[in-house]
């Protein structure tokens, strides 16, 4: 995650022989609290790209596999993961707008701090020792509280010697008020960007989701490395140049944030062209796609496990369980297969970096036939969580005949006593115990066969010949009513426009 810079200032690095500034590295640590001196430990470095090999170095291959190899480890240094935080214990301060336009809907300040509650909780080794509300008027100014509200909170924190960070529930801190806050309360503080950067982080599995995570690092790692320096200019009189090389210190570290930012949209990009590859020879064998989106830890993994049987899948009860796009397949009542895909869950002020850094993944959903919505009709924000979910998708540019044509899935109704949806059009299901599953694929295939423009068809077909055999393999077959005197069948299949004119062509009445 990174808030702060390794930086010693042009007479420590002449000490060193400047060997960091000839490496070129930048070494972004945790947030760490302002009254302690700059630490040198758990950082990770970013080197300047290598340049021409020494004596002592053979010279480097140009082949397309030492290319790879190169490309490969390139990679591998972008994705490293950042350094581990250690445990942290927390007071969680919740700034709640009682008034005015800035006053949050369909939610309360006691679920707004429950929901930061659990962000925290997500993370091993994070514990909330303590949380409180207090109210604002601007919670954008420099202090967030009025005069007395923040006394009470600083004194609040004084009282509590074995907290190590303060979570402010705001999307995002200015530099500024971040530095203001440590400065007055001496430990680390940390605000929903972070905290949800970090949860990401620890998420992560596949390389595109680590690539994503780092993309949305660099903003923050490009303010942090700003204040650093204005301090240090401040405390040693200015930046020095590096060795006569016209390049000051603080633009040679600006450079390779840039540079490994170009490096990390390459990157995506090379994995957003195989995955369209990959679209492509999904369309053609015209299976349909399924998108199941909603609110994080709303049920979207446990629903397509139900939907699918897929013993591979593992549910888990926690925010952000899911950063990778996955498919399943599964069946229809009348066996069309169709590919449901598990998305990232989403989050009500999750900030603008995160989510323009995961645009490349919801990129998919544009190419789906369908949007499953999946809700947890149980919690008592499921409203403002819907409205939260409705607005991410229309941000995405999608199709407006697959936002018309949404399904909206009320999920875990055994949590609620004597269920009754005031939502004619959703369909009530428990993923968990297999309730309302029947009714819900029943939906999901009516739309698709409409949107996808499939037909459902009784087809005659001579049994001696190959017809039988290619529609199975280029259609759905439904049922096969075999009539041994004449050697034939009527076959009902489910076959798309495309696949029925290859028949005809293939096979000519």
């Amino acid at each position: 995650m990174g808030s702060g810079l390794l930086l010693r200032g042009a007479a420590a690095l002449c000490a060193r022989g400047l060997r960091a500034a000839a490496a070129g590295r930048l070494c972004p640590l945790l947030p760490r609290p302002p009254a302690r001196p700059l630490s040198t430990g758990g950082c990770w470095c970013l080197r300047a790209a290598p340049g021409p090999p020494g004596r002592g170095e053979p010279p480097r291959s140009v082949g397309r596999g030492a290319e790879e190899a190169v490309a490969e480890e390139e990679l591998e240094e972008l994705l490293a993961p950042g350094p581990p935080p250690g445990a942290q214990r927390l007071l969680v301060v919740h700034p709640a707008v009682k008034w005015g336009a800035k006053k949050p809907q369909l939610t309360t300040a006691e679920l707004q701090i429950a929901e930061a509650v659990a962000l925290i909780n997500t993370l091993h080794n994070w514990t909330v020792l303590d949380k409180i509300i207090l109210s604002t008027k601007t919670p954008d100014k420099k202090f967030i509280f009025g005069k007395g509200n923040f006394q009470i909170l600083t004194e609040k924190i004084k009282g509590l010697p074995h907290i190590t960070a303060v979570f402010v529930n705001i999307e995002r801190l200015s530099p500024l008020t971040k530095k203001e806050l440590e400065d007055a309360w001496g430990v680390t503080v940390f605000d929903r960007y972070t905290v949800v950067l970090h949860i990401f982080r620890c998420n992560a599995r596949t390389k595109e989701a680590k690539l994503q995570i780092a993309l949305a690092e660099i903003p923050l790692l490009r303010t942090n490395l700003k204040n650093e320096m204005s301090q240090l200019d401040q405390q040693r009189g200015g930046s020095r140049y590096i060795m006569g090389s016209g390049e000051t210190f603080m633009e040679m570290q600006y450079r390779l944030l840039k540079e490994k930012e170009f490096k990390i949209r390459n990157a995506l990009e090379k994995l957003r062209r195989k995955r369209s590859v990959l679209r492509t020879q999904r369309e053609r064998r015209e299976f349909p796609v399924i998108s199941v989106m909603g609110y994080t830890n709303c049920g979207k993994t446990t629903l397509i496990k139900a939907l699918t049987g897929d013993e591979g899948l593992q549910p888990q009860d926690q925010l952000f369980a899911t950063l990778d796009i996955t498919a399943h397949a599964g069946y229809l009542p009348s066996h069309l297969t169709v590919i449901y895909v598990d998305t990232i869950g989403f989050l009500s002020e999750l900030p603008h970096d995160l989510i323009e850094s995961f645009s490349a993944t919801l990129d998919d959903v544009a190419y789906s036939d369908l949007i499953v919505h999946v809700r947890d009709i149980s919690h008592p924000e499921t409203v403002l969580q819907k409205a939260s979910v409705l607005s991410v998708l229309k941000n995405l540019n999608l199709p407006s005949h697959l936002l018309d044509s949404v399904v909206e899935v009320h999920n875990k109704v055994d949590l609620i006593e004597r269920y009754q949806s005031l939502e004619t059009n959703a369909i009530a299901v428990s993923a968990l115990l297999g309730y309302g599953l029947e009714e819900l694929k029943e939906e999901i295939e009516r739309i698709v066969l409409k949107t996808t423009g499939k037909k459902i068809l009784t087809i005659k077909v001579n049994l001696a010949g190959p017809q039988l055999s290619w529609l199975y393999k280029e259609a759905t077959v439904q049922e096969v009513d075999v009539m041994p005197e004449n050697g034939t069948a009527n076959v009902k299949v489910i076959i798309s426009n495309s696949a029925l004119g290859k028949y005809k062509k293939l096979f000519p009445q």
